[in-house]
Order: C-alpha cells, then sequence, then structure tokens
C-alpha cells in the first residue's frame, strides 16, 4: 500500500512540474474589491491545492486520532473485564475436580461400654 501512495504523490507532483513548466505566466488575481494580486500560474494552482487538501487531512487524522482512542478505550475495557473474572473466579485445581474417594462402612460398635482388658 506504501507504494502505491508514493507512485500517486509522485504522478502529482510530476503533473504539477509540468504544469508550472508550461504555464509559468504572470496572472492577476481579484481578491477584494480593488485589491489585486499578481502572481504565476503555478504559485495559484499550489496553494488551491492545498486549500482543498489541508482541511480535508486535518479532518482525517482527526477522525482517525478519535477512532484510535475509542479502539484503545475498548480493548482496555476487554483487557480489564478478562483479568477480573479469571481473579474472581475460584481456582481451580486437578484435586479439587476429582471426586472423593468413596468412604468405607465403619464396622458396626455396640454402645454399651466395656472395661478394658477383662471382657
Amino acid at each position: 500500500m506504501q507504494i502505491v501512495r508514493t507512485v500517486l504523490w509522485v504522478l502529482i507532483f510530476v503533473g504539477i512540474a509540468l504544469f508550472s513548466a508550461i504555464n509559468w505566466k504572470p496572472v492577476e488575481v481579484n481578491l477584494w474589491g480593488d485589491f489585486v494580486v499578481e502572481t504565476k500560474v503555478p504559485v495559484l494552482v499550489i496553494v488551491s491545492f492545498l486549500l482543498g487538501l489541508v482541511p480535508m487531512w486535518l479532518y482525517h487524522r482527526g477522525a482517525k486520532w478519535s477512532l484510535n482512542r475509542r479502539i484503545g478505550s475498548l480493548e482496555n475495557a476487554v483487557r480489564s473485564t478478562a483479568l477480573s473474572s479469571r481473579h474472581s473466579a475460584p481456582p481451580s485445581s486437578p484435586a479439587s475436580n476429582a471426586p472423593a474417594p468413596p468412604v468405607a462402612d465403619p464396622a458396626p460398635t455396640d454402645d454399651t461400654l466395656k472395661p478394658d482388658g477383662n471382657s
């Protein structure tokens, strides 16, 4: 994509250079009432090009900056949610997931008390 952008800019500059070489003539520009500026045609074309390019470029940069901030904010929210859900869940260990071993029935016992050794 970078090469396409570079080729387009080179073509624009070559076109402006050719136009400047062919049309290097003075022109009069009436700005306000009797305020007249005498300039060369290429200067007028370049200034007109920049007057159209710069505002749209600034708008593009502002929109891109705003969207990058929004994307960063959303990524941070997802990251913090993922971290908080990881820390809030109890840790699962393999020992706690295994079923408890079956307990053997204890031997039946008498409820009577017997003295030691003399039974």
